[in-house]
């Protein structure tokens, strides 16, 4: 049987909580936090005392076994997300496509924003899965590495491609094949995340950037300059600036992006490394240009005009997060029929309205245009062809690796 010790936040990870608490226009919501916590355990509560000791994964017997499906005769699903996260009418305070989907199916979507850091989240659902009981959901929403782990464990159902017509049909090319969950057996993405080059154009005062060796290497951005304090994404995308692959780097790789962020920090072209807060430092020209997350850039332009981004030619890292059913959830088949609604066009158009995320669903541009012209024309919400072709993905990561990487990022961050 094999043995899981949720890894303990390093103090990259934890420096990064702390900051996303407290700064930034996203701080408190499922933005900062999940990106901030999104390399490693937050050691609290349960899961701190949880660390102590190896917990097994599901017996294999039960890994991907669903309980007695109840969905013909009960007709609700229970559905876990992260706060701020899904389509609001302001008025009412609840949640138009879930209530399109009550009024399509007749199924009642129980909805619950208790989702607030991945691990904290798996310490709480864990010791449940391992013993083989249901956790209560029917649907839960993780980022990659964690849903990755999720099926690697076994705590996840197969799911029954007959309930999926739209998802199977209209899943974008650029999530349909993740390392993780060749041909998406056991996961549909929720939203995508990428990640790019911010500028703003009032600090540069004219200083062209076009890629990382810009941010890295022109001395005229020395000490202007930001990346993140999210290994995949500062890893990922000077990996790819260096023309390595992250979705099939050796550990060579990984110690020569080390290195050549280390010369970039002991020469003070880098300024800080940052969780969500570095939006502020963006905004008041502190950063002339940093690594940074399509969504907030969508958001910060509405409200500055200075901020703008760029795609590097060497590519650009996106990450998922993902709908996912756990073992002995009750009802198995109504989950699997909202994951389909959310991939029909109309939903789909409307949850990007809203949240400004990467919609995974092809075909939603002209729905969402209906909507919102800007945001249907803009290449962060729905990337077009030649955007989604510098799409990069950073691969599975053992738990080994995850160990020792994140204790070298952390060293190079001098958290």
């Amino acid at each position: 049987m094999e043995q899981y010790e949720p890894d303990r936040l390093t103090p990259v990870e934890a420096a990064a909580v702390r900051r996303s608490l407290r700064n930034g226009r996203a701080a408190m919501t499922r933005r900062s936090l999940l990106r901030a916590s999104a390399g490693g355990a937050l050691a609290v509560g349960g899961l701190g005392a949880l660390s102590a000791c190896g917990i097994p994964a599901a017996n294999k017997s039960q890994g991907g076994v669903s309980a007695d499906d109840h969905s013909a005769t009960e007709k609700v699903v229970n559905f876990s997300n992260w706060p701020e996260y899904i389509d609001v009418d302001d008025k009412t305070k609840r949640h138009p496509t879930l209530d399109g989907f009550a009024r399509q199916t007749g199924i009642q979507v129980k909805y619950t924003e208790d989702i607030n850091d991945n691990d904290e989240f798996f310490g709480k659902i864990q010791p449940q899965l391992a013993a083989g009981q249901d956790t209560g959901r029917d649907l839960i929403v993780l980022t990659d590495w964690l849903a990755a782990r999720m099926i690697r464990l076994g705590y996840v159902q197969k799911l029954d491609a007959s309930n999926l017509p739209h998802a199977f049909a209209n899943l974008s090319d650029q999530f349909r094949d993740p390392d993780w969950d060749p041909g998406r057996a056991y996961s549909y993405p929720w939203q995508g995340v990428s990640t790019i080059i911010a500028f703003n154009k009032k600090a540069l005062n004219g200083i062209e950037v076009k890629s990382v060796s810009d941010l890295l290497d022109n001395p005229k951005l020395k000490g202007r300059v930001g990346f993140l304090t999210e290994m995949r994404d500062s890893i990922g995308m000077t990996m790819l600036d260096m023309g390595k692959d992250p979705a099939k780097f050796t550990g060579d790789d990984f110690d020569a992006v080390i290195a050549r962020l280390q010369k970039a920090v002991d020469k003070g072209q880098i300024r800080r490394f940052t969780g969500n807060d570095y939006t502020s430092d963006l905004t008041k020209g502190d950063f002339a240009a940093c690594i940074a997350w399509g969504g907030d850039i969508v958001q910060l332009q509405a409200d500055n005009p200075d901020v703008g981004y760029v795609i590097p030619d060497s590519g650009y890292m996106t990450s998922t997060d993902n709908m996912l059913i756990p073992n002995r959830a009750r009802h198995k088949t109504n989950a699997e029929r909202l994951i389909d609604y959310f991939y029909e066009p109309q939903p789909a158009a409307e949850l990007a309205a809203y949240i400004n995320y990467v919609s995974p669903v092809a075909g939603v541009q002209p729905y969402l245009a209906k909507i919102d012209k800007s945001a249907a024309s803009n290449p962060l919400i729905i990337p077009d062809k030649a955007m989604q072709a510098k799409s990069h993905a950073f691969r599975a990561l053992t738990q080994k690796e995850e160990t020792a990487y994140q204790q070298k990022f952390s060293k190079l961050t001098g958290a």
